[in-house]
């Protein structure tokens, strides 16, 4: 029977486990969106997962609404990532990077300009800024003339990542960013090749990812979905339908693995009655597939065991237990996490000061 300390092949990546630690946003970097020393320690400290995806990262001023989180399109963002990918080989780990454009979901006084996406929609809801919440605003439709650039600022990301160290990407298209308001028909209302039918709305995502497979290779790329239920306010009325056609097309195109977020009515982000779609999915996507969202060790070893997945992806278990493989390993109680004021804050509090188990002992 598998289990979670198995290792298990994700592309290039050897993963010496299958607890992987899911992408979180900490908003540890600087204003000008640049990793800072301490991100360094954040992501040694938890080498030990099988796989680190790091936190969402910008691939274009454009496209990064969040304060103080971190960015890959410049040779100064580039140059401060190289300390972490290096911390985190040093101690044994292996670390991809999440390429992210956020779409409507950002605010101009972050960005400078206009939010853009698939169509002239808006959030509900504020918008993050460095002068706190403000209303999101309504985004303008990206023109057709603006889209292979697009794809080319995720390209010139992908290689960004490993001239910095990544062993690889994940695509975010997940979580109402700016690929899935393209997805999903609640969001996508466009008459071109881009919108209307499933194999239209799959067609951004299809060419994105095909075109960072084409430039670092597809043993090294890898895709985030959330295909149930709503996310910051984009939804589908048909999420079987889109969603198996998105797995066979990333399928076809042979990508390392597929990462699903996939909240249920008692999670405790994103809740939704909307079934998971893994089981289908599992039948269309045949590489690693990863789960993730409100797992504890007695789920996660029960849909590695059904062979519903390959992996599975812990995003606040290590975020408060950097030591999480260990703690599952032994039985052992996890740390809880500090209050939410902690996690996008600056500073050392409720980010690198979790402690191992080791300096729990050391300290008793």
């Amino acid at each position: 029977m598998t289990t979670l300390f198995d290792p298990v092949q994700i592309g290039a990546v050897d993963a010496p486990n299958r607890i992987l630690m899911a992408p979180l946003t900490r908003g540890r970097a600087t204003r000008d969106h640049v990793p800072t020393p301490i991100m360094v320690d954040y992501y040694r400290q938890r080498a030990s997962a099988g796989l680190i995806i790091s936190e969402a990262t910008g691939i274009s001023r454009q496209g990064l609404g969040w304060p103080y989180a971190p960015g890959i399109w410049s040779d100064e963002q580039v140059a401060a990532w190289r300390p972490v990918t290096q911390a985190v080989h040093d101690a044994g780990g292996r670390i991809i990077v999440q390429l992210w454009h956020m779409g409507r979901q950002v605010h101009s006084s972050v960005t400078g300009e206009q939010p853009v996406s698939s169509s002239a929609t808006a959030t509900a809801g504020d918008a993050h800024s460095y002068e706190g919440k403000k209303p999101f605003e309504t985004a303008r439709p990206l023109g057709l003339d603006e889209i292979p650039g697009l794809i080319d600022t995720y390209v010139r990301a992908a290689h960004n990542a490993i001239a910095a160290g990544f062993d690889g990407i994940q695509i975010h298209a997940a979580n109402g960013y700016l690929i899935d308001q393209f997805l999903r028909d609640n969001a996508n209302f466009r008459t071109d090749q881009y919108g209307g039918g499933v194999e239209n709305r799959v067609r951004l995502l299809a060419e994105v990812t095909q075109a960072v497979v084409d430039a670092i290779g597809t043993d090294r790329v890898s895709v985030r979905l959330s295909p149930n239920g709503e996310s910051q306010g984009v939804n589908d009325s048909d999420p079987a339908s889109l969603f198996a056609h998105a797995a066979a097309v990333l399928d076809a195109i042979g990508i390392a693995s597929l990462e699903l977020r996939e909240p249920g009515p008692d999670g405790t982000f994103g809740r939704t009655d909307v079934p998971r779609q893994s089981p289908l999915i599992r039948r269309h996507f045949k590489g690693p597939l990863i789960l993730n969202s409100d797992y504890d060790i007695d789920r996660a070893q029960a849909d590695l065991a059904s062979g519903l997945a390959d992996a599975i992806s812990f995003g606040r278990p290590l975020m408060a237990n950097p030591d999480l493989v260990e703690r599952f390993r032994i039985g052992a109680p996890l740390n809880p996490t500090q209050p939410m004021a902690t996690w996008y804050g600056q500073g050392e509090a409720g980010y690198t000061d979790y402690p191992t188990l080791a300096q729990e002992k050391a300290d008793a």
